[in-house]
This record gives structure tokens, C-alpha cells and sequence, in this order.
């Protein structure tokens, strides 16, 4: 089995129609995001209103980084490719928007520390960045990570797999191994704030990189590690964490570095 990442240089026909999706995806995100501006927590959102904008965000964000694995499941392919990719797609992207119900929580509780334990905002904002470096750094992400660095296994599994719904199957299966490897970087997103625009290009970047990259299980590890050092500088500096302080716009990361 290879243990090569995945590459965005070898794309066949169908998957294209991922990044033309994420493309579209990220139009979207933009205008949401434009309208809405920047506001902590729920943004005052229902959860049939958050769920919708969460999944619009997971699909800019996430299926470039789905793209490389589809394009290898693809090529066994002889018919029905389009309608066999968006079934693939369907199933990927249903994992990520069901995770926007923890999400939803996660925001929920950020709106109600706000609310009535401004000083809770910094606490909870180190427990996020903790819980994401402590993640990035433990066995399981490792192995979560090795899985979607390494998809030929997947391939050769869903190979078994029969009926109409075995491709809807596969991004089910799939995506759920990439939550599992994610679930933290995404977490940050309510950190951040969830419009954030600058927050969720650089973190759908860090997720590619580290899929596709050579290096990306050390650049995962050293993700953690700079997730662990922002819980100790945003005690210190708590616009660090813009989505999780009312009187500091969450646009702010845009013009931090």
C-alpha cells in the first residue's frame, strides 16, 4: 500500500467539479459573510439557519482537500461519474454539516459566557486552543490523518462495496475519518469567529497542507504545539481569540501577523 500523500497534481476530469463546487462555495461564504459582518458566538443565528451556513462553509473549506482522494476513487469509474461524485460528495459533506450541531453548542456556550461571564470568554477560549493542540498531537490523530494521507487503502476497501448507495457510502466513510482528524482546527473557527473570512482561508489551507503535503504529519504536530502556545499568549492577549470578545471585531485576524 502506498503511503504517498495525495496530490492536487493529478486531478482526473470529474473531481474538477470538486474545486469548481468549493470555488462556488467560497462566493457564497463571501457574501454571507459581507451581509452578516463580524459577530461572536451564534451571530444570533437559529440552528436550521447556523447548520445551513456551517455547511456552506465546510464545502469551500473542506473539498479541495477531498478532491486528491475522490480523484483516485474516480478513476475505477465507467459510468455515471458525474451523478457517482456527487453522490460521494453528498455523503462527505452531510458528515461535516451534522457537525455543526456540536458547533452550534460550542457557540451557543460562547454566547451565554459573553453574555454573563465577560472574564469566562478568555477561559473558554484557552480550553478551545488546548483542546485542539493537546488533539493534534495524540496517537489518533495520527492515525486519522495517516488514513486520509494514505487513501489507497481506503480505494481498495470501498472496492467490496455494491449498490446504488455504495458511493454515498464512501464519502460517508470518508468523511467521518476526516472529521475525526479536524474535528479540533475547526473548533478554532468559534475562536476566531465563525465569519471570520481570513480565519477560515488560512485554516482550509492548514488542512490541505496537511493531507497533500510531504511534510504534513510533522507540520500537523507543530500545529498543535503553536495551538498550545496561543492558550498561554491569549490569557495575555485576548483579542487573540476575536470570536470570543464582543468588543473585538472578529474581522481583527485579517489584519493580525
Amino acid at each position: 500500500m502506498s503511503t504517498a500523500a495525495p496530490s492536487l497534481r493529478h486531478i482526473t476530469p470529474p473531481a474538477w467539479l470538486l474545486l469548481l463546487g468549493a470555488a462556488g462555495a467560497w462566493v457564497g461564504v463571501v457574501v454571507v459573510a459581507r451581509r452578516m459582518g463580524p459577530m461572536p458566538g451564534t451571530m444570533g443565528l437559529g440552528i436550521g439557519t447556523f447548520v445551513a451556513i456551517w455547511a456552506l462553509m465546510m464545502a469551500a473549506m473542506m473539498l479541495p482537500s477531498v478532491t486528491p482522494f475522490a480523484s483516485l476513487y474516480t478513476r475505477s469509474f465507467t459510468d455515471d461519474r458525474g451523478l457517482r461524485l456527487a453522490a460521494l460528495a453528498m455523503g462527505y459533506l452531510l458528515v461535516w454539516s451534522l457537525a455543526a450541531i456540536p458547533a452550534y453548542g460550542l457557540a451557543w456556550l460562547a454566547d451565554r459566557v459573553l453574555a454573563g461571564h465577560p472574564a469566562g470568554a478568555t477561559a473558554l477560549a484557552v480550553a478551545i486552543f488546548v483542546a485542539c493542540g493537546i488533539y493534534q498531537l495524540t496517537p489518533l490523530k495520527d492515525r486519522c490523518l495517516a488514513r486520509c494521507r494514505s487513501p489507497l487503502g481506503f480505494v481498495l476497501k470501498f472496492g467490496s462495496y455494491r449498490g446504488r448507495s455504495r458511493d454515498l457510502r464512501v464519502g460517508l466513510y470518508h468523511g467521518a475519518f476526516c472529521l475525526a482528524c479536524c474535528w479540533g482546527l475547526m473548533a478554532l473557527l468559534v475562536a476566531f469567529g465563525l465569519m471570520n473570512l481570513a480565519a477560515m482561508i488560512v485554516l482550509a489551507a492548514i488542512v490541505l497542507l496537511e493531507k497533500t503535503s510531504p511534510w504534513g504529519a510533522r507540520f500537523s504536530r507543530s500545529l498543535g504545539v503553536a495551538a498550545l502556545i496561543l492558550a498561554v499568549l491569549v490569557i495575555f492577549q485576548p483579542g487573540l481569540a476575536p470570536g470570543l470578545h464582543a468588543s473585538t471585531p472578529a474581522g481583527m485576524m485579517g489584519h493580525m501577523g
